[in-house]
């Protein structure tokens, strides 16, 4: 999968980022490395859904999409 990312670069150091297409996901970090790090982490956290509080009946099925 790939993703568009809009990193920016404040004049008091650090940097931030934001991913547009997932709404409320952002992250920071002191280098670069570390923000990169930071966004995989990030972005991994909003797509998660955790199966155990959701209701499904025995018609549902779970199913993962790679794109």
């Amino acid at each position: 999968m790939k993703i568009k990312v809009i990193i920016h670069e404040p004049e008091e150091g650090g940097c931030w980022a934001e991913v547009p297409a997932i709404e409320g996901c952002a992250t920071q970090g002191d280098t670069m490395d570390e923000l990169m790090t930071n966004l995989e982490d990030a972005v991994e956290g909003c797509l998660s859904v955790d199966l155990s509080t959701m209701e499904l009946s025995k018609n549902d099925a779970v199913v993962e999409l790679t794109v």
